[in-house]
Parts: C-alpha cells; structure tokens; sequence
C-alpha cells in the first residue's frame, strides 16, 4: 500500500439546477474550488453528497465526471455503501475501474431494522475488498443504526486488511478512537474524525490523523490539522476557536445545505437546490451561516466573484 492518507479529506456536494437536474458544470466547478482550498483528498457520493437521493445512474455520472475533472490532482474516494453486497461489490469495481483510490462505506444496513449480524458483515466488506483492490474506510455514523464494537473493528481490519481506516462520527467519538487505536495497532492505518469537524480537537487529541468534514470550509479546517500534526497544540486550539460557531452552525442548524449556500453566496454554483424531500435553509437561518461566513472569509466565497 502507498503511504498513509492524513489531512483533509472533505465531502463533495452534489450541485443541482433549481428545477432539480444534475448540474454538470456547477460539480466540476465544486472540484477546482475544493483542489484550491487545499484539501488533501475529496470524498464523492457520500450522505453529505445527497446519495441517497440520486439514481445509479446519476451516481455513476457524478464519479466519472468528478474524477475526471479531479484528473488525478488528488486522491478521489467513491462511497458504495448499499444493503446488497452484489450492489456494493459492483459499485466498488466501478470505482476502482474509473480511478479511484479509496472507497468509503457504512455496514449494511435498510431501513430501521434490516441489518447484518458481525460474520454477515466481514463477508460484505470481504467481497467489496475483492471486488476492488481499494483500501476501504469504515463509517461509523448513526445513521445506519448499527452499533460496531472496537473488538468487532479490530476483527474486521485484521481479516479483511484493505478496511484500514475508520471514520468516527458518534456520541464519545475520541474515546472510541483512542480505543481502537490502542487495540487495532497497525491494523489501523487511518484513524478518522467526521461530522463536520465537530469535536475535530478532542479526536485529534486522541490520535486522528485525517478529518472528513464537508466542503464548505476546508482551506480554514485544514491548518488546524497541519498544526496539531506538528506539535503545536496551542496554535491548532486557538485556530479551532476561531471556526468552532460556524462548525456549530452548520452541524446543528443547517447540515449539507450549508455548504452549497456558501458556495451559491460566493458564486462557485448557480444554485443551492437540494431534492425532495429535502427543504432549503429558511431565510433567516441562511443569513446567520453567511453573516458567520462573512468574519471568517473563507475560500468558498471569494472564488467564484
């Protein structure tokens, strides 16, 4: 395996027309906006990336045109997570054969109640690893309703070793990080902080190496990581100040639309539309993320003015 990935590594959104159409242009313009924020990697289709309101069809659009734009600058990782294995071994295989480096899924899982038992979900990531050849980064999110011990992720990184990195995004998240570190040993390649960078001090505190927020402010994420990495803990906590309210703002008040109104607001794209059911910001939430953005300055809405 190449080096380890580190740094940043933020979730595209996925750009629409008002009337709800793939915006073809406005998702290759949401490529070079984010190679100019400085991120180290960009992850596609992801539920940041309203995946789960799109068609495979469109999916499959959306990776070949955004790896295709990204043309290598850096690395692209495809999220394939589906209930099926058959579907997320094809996925994986689609992904690897377009170019990418690194596949990103969450267990299997439909639903409330339809779920994999621990051996179910070995052979799931087991044939998605075969499929694929591509290290895979578990995420452990909520959403999927699945609970993963760290005994039960230690297991999963040894017998299928291309799972070697972990996103954790749950309630607790640097304990459950400095656990697995400590368990999973050099099993565990990259250690991960997700949700927006929510608690991005303490995780990184308890080991992360890499971040996966969204893109709305990556170029201003990014150094936090960069000084922490060094050693400079002082510096990395007062620059994590200065972005904590509009983190909180966007984690609790807005979540993905967040970042395409910043884009929308500094021109990057045309419009900010997310498909129903999903609903737009209310105007006056949309105000309190700009009037935030505005004293921060971010890359996101300057580029496209």
């Amino acid at each position: 395996m190449t080096e380890a990935y580190k740094g940043i590594f933020p979730i595209a959104p996925t750009i629409f027309h008002d009337n709800g159409d793939l915006d073809i242009e406005g998702n290759k313009r949401v490529m070079d906006l984010m190679i100019d924020q400085g991120v180290d990697g960009i992850c596609i289709l992801a539920n940041y990336s309203e995946q789960f309101l799109l068609t495979d069809e469109e999916r499959h659009q959306v990776m070949l045109l955004s790896i295709e734009q990204v043309a290598g600058r850096v690395p692209v990782i495809v999220t394939t997570s589906h209930f099926s294995t058959r579907i997320a071994a094809q996925r994986a295989k689609a992904a690897a054969d377009a170019g990418a480096k690194m596949l990103m899924m969450m267990p299997p899982y439909h639903g409330a109640l339809l779920k994999a038992d621990e051996d179910g979900m070995i052979e799931h990531f087991a044939r998605v690893a075969d499929a694929s050849g591509l290290p895979i980064i578990l995420q452990d999110a909520p959403l999927a309703g699945v609970n993963m011990s760290v005994p039960f992720m230690v297991r999963l990184a040894k017998e299928v070793p291309l799972v070697c990195y972990f996103k954790i995004e749950i309630a607790g998240t640097a304990n459950k990080l400095r656990a697995l570190i400590e368990a999973g040993g050099k099993a565990v390649v990259g250690p991960f902080d997700g949700e927006e960078a929510i608690t991005l001090m303490a995780d990184l505190d308890a080991g992360a190496t890499g971040t996966m927020t969204s893109a709305m402010i990556p170029d201003l994420i990014k150094p936090i990581v960069t000084a922490h990495a060094a050693g400079d803990r002082k510096k990395a906590a007062a620059l994590y100040r200065d972005v904590l309210p509009i983190i909180n703002f966007e984690n609790r008040q807005c979540g993905l639309r967040a970042t395409k109104s910043l884009m929308k607001e500094g021109g990057v794209i045309k419009s900010e539309a997310v498909r129903h059911p999903l609903v737009p910001l209310h105007p006056k939430t949309r105000e309190g993320l700009i009037e935030l953005a505005r004293e921060l300055n971010p890359l996101a809405l300057r580029w496209g003015k």
